[in-house]
Parts: structure tokens; C-alpha cells; sequence
């Protein structure tokens, strides 16, 4: 068993209603301690009972039947009403503007390179988890996972090649027909991009995500934008950076909130690049530098409320990935491997 006070790593084997459970009991306390006490929390719950909140659970229930037994036992686990844990899986769907941001840095080569900010509370410093999980009939995968939230909305890479990371849009006026983390989930059972893309597509009514997709199988580095029923795919060809607003069509001409932080690091990796210097990705995600918002987020009094919980890099071979995790405040990594 690997282990990291700062990160710790869970190895979970079962049903997808095991998993949930397990999932749900190594974040109760920290849920309970801060999560259920916070105001965003009680304005997502708020909306358990509303007309859109049950068409998210019809769909849910009737698309994508293991991800809602995952949420099931996921409740069970957290010792919260299902409801409850439904919604805060729902927060992006239902609020347009939530704690969710991330940064990923995406550098094409023969072997890509996808490196990832985990941002997300200040009071989730520390206390989240990196879980290598296995389902019956299922790929496995690892992923990086918050206290009461499924997989699916983070960093991850399953056993058939497949890389995600996912950053968050905040896209306003949406009426979702299903919930973007469960969308997320469900994608980590595709074993190829192809696949993936696919499902994104015929499901594209959700609150806003960007993705970035990579697979051993496939020389692709994707970027993808979706939200509100659309979709943007775009083949990266260049070393680039995605934030927490859509910038590519049609996504960029939806109404959308972005923040001075979202936008200071998307104009910060510009300045970057017109640098004389190797761009090296785990760097780039530290940089701290320039006059404004940086990317690597450490501030107690940040205005999104966010903090850089967690780093990660991809190196994406020809039928391998290899995998280094670093906790949020170390430049030693704490896991690393092949799949």
C-alpha cells in the first residue's frame, strides 16, 4: 500500500456501489468537519428538490446506472441523504459559478505530455486522496478524488491508456439535461479517445467542463470544451494552457463568468511562452511569478476561494503512461508510475 501523509492513496476493489461507499467513507469526516458547513454546499443543496435537480436524477439513473449506484453508495458511506450528495455532484449543472478550478498545461510531442493544477477549498489542503479503483467488467483507473465527490472531474488515467484532465467553465444559463461530473465518470470507462469523444458528444447538455484527453493508443492530444449542448474539439499542435473559461467555438460565445484569476493565468502562460526558455510543464504549473494572479494558487485569500491541492504529470508513450503526483506543496513527488 502506498501512503503519503499529505495525499493519501486508496486501493478500492467491488462493485461500483462498493467503491462509492469506500470512496465516501475515506472523505465523511472531513465532509462532515468542513464540506456540509460551507455556503456552497447549502446554496447547491438548496436545489435538491427542484424540477431540474429530478431530471438530472432521472437521467442519471436511466444513462448511466453504475455511476448512480457509485452515488449510492457514495451517501451510504458519507452518512448524508442520497439527495444530498446528488446534488453536490450536480454543483456545476445547477450553479454557474462554483470552487472548482484547475489549470492544465498540454504540450504535444511523440510522447504527449498533459500536466495538471488540482485546484479546489483551502480547507481541502491536505485532506484528499488518490484512489486506484476496479469495478467488475470495468477498466480501472486512478484518480485524484475530493472528500463527497465522485471521480471523473480532476486527473485520472484508466488501464486502457486513456488520460483526463478536466477544468472548469462557468457557463451561465444552462439547462442541464444530465450532470457533467457523472459525464466525467462515465468517461473514464472509455478505452479509447474516439469512444470518449462520442459519449461527450450525444451528451452535451451539461454545465461547463473542459477536458483533456490523451491516450497511449492514439498520437491525438485533444482538448475539449463542452457545456450547454455544445461541444468543441481541438487537436493541440502547439504547447498550451487551458484555465477555467472556454476559449475556443463555440463555447468562447456563451455567456460565461470568467474570473480575474481564470483570465490572469491564461494571459501569464502567454507571457511565458514568448520567453527564450524551454517550457517545461511542472515548472509552468509552480510559476508564481508576473503583476497579477498566479498559476500556482497558495493563497489563504484567494478570490475564487481556491487552492492548488494537488499537481500532476502525464507523460503519455506509445502504448504506456507514466504517471507522477505531487502534493500541493512539494517539488519532490509523492507517487509515480506506469500504466
Amino acid at each position: 500500500m502506498k501512503t503519503n501523509e499529505n495525499l493519501k492513496w486508496l486501493e478500492i476493489r467491488g462493485t461500483a456501489w462498493d467503491v462509492g461507499m469506500k470512496l465516501g467513507e475515506a472523505g465523511k469526516k472531513d465532509v462532515w468537519q468542513h464540506l456540509i458547513k460551507s455556503d456552497l454546499w447549502k446554496e447547491v443543496v438548496s436545489h435538491k428538490n427542484s424540477d431540474v435537480m429530478k431530471r438530472l436524477h432521472k437521467n442519471t439513473k436511466e444513462k448511466f446506472p453504475l455511476v448512480y449506484e457509485e452515488i449510492q453508495g457514495l451517501a451510504i458511506g458519507l452518512d448524508l441523504p442520497f439527495i444530498d450528495v446528488f446534488a453536490w455532484n450536480c454543483r456545476g449543472d445547477v450553479l454557474a459559478d462554483t470552487n472548482d478550478g484547475c489549470t492544465t498545461v498540454q504540450v504535444p510531442s511523440n510522447s504527449n505530455c498533459l500536466a495538471h493544477n488540482e485546484d479546489g477549498f483551502p480547507f481541502f489542503l491536505k485532506k484528499c486522496f488518490i484512489a486506484d479503483i476496479s469495478i467488475p467488467k470495468q477498466p480501472s483507473f486512478i484518480s485524484f478524488c475530493y472528500p463527497g465527490s465522485i471521480p471523473g472531474h480532476t486527473f485520472a488515467v484508466n488501464e486502457k491508456g486513456l488520460v483526463q484532465t478536466v477544468n472548469n467553465l462557468r457557463l451561465k444559463d444552462v439547462e442541464p439535461d444530465l450532470p457533467r461530473m457523472v459525464l466525467g465518470r462515465a468517461i473514464l470507462n472509455s478505452a479509447s479517445l474516439d469512444e470518449a469523444i462520442d459519449l461527450l458528444k450525444e451528451n452535451a447538455n451539461t454545465g461547463g467542463f473542459n477536458f483533456s484527453l490523451a491516450s497511449s493508443q492514439d498520437p491525438r492530444l485533444l482538448s475539449v470544451e463542452f457545456g450547454g449542448g455544445d461541444i468543441g474539439v481541438e487537436e493541440i499542435q502547439k504547447v498550451s494552457l487551458h484555465a477555467n473559461h472556454a476559449i475556443y467555438a463555440p463555447l468562447n460565445e456563451k455567456n460565461q463568468i470568467i474570473t480575474d484569476s481564470s483570465n490572469d493565468r491564461q494571459k501569464r502562460f502567454s507571457d511565458i511562452s514568448k520567453e527564450n526558455r524551454e517550457l517545461k510543464p511542472f515548472e509552468i504549473l509552480r510559476d508564481t511569478k508576473g503583476n497579477a494572479l498566479p498559476i500556482y494558487r497558495i493563497d489563504l485569500d484567494d478570490p475564487d476561494n481556491e487552492n492548488t491541492v494537488a499537481s500532476a504529470v502525464f507523460k503519455i508513450n506509445k502504448n504506456s503512461v507514466e504517471y507522477t503526483f505531487y502534493e500541493s506543496s512539494s517539488l519532490i513527488p509523492c507517487y509515480n508510475g506506469v500504466i
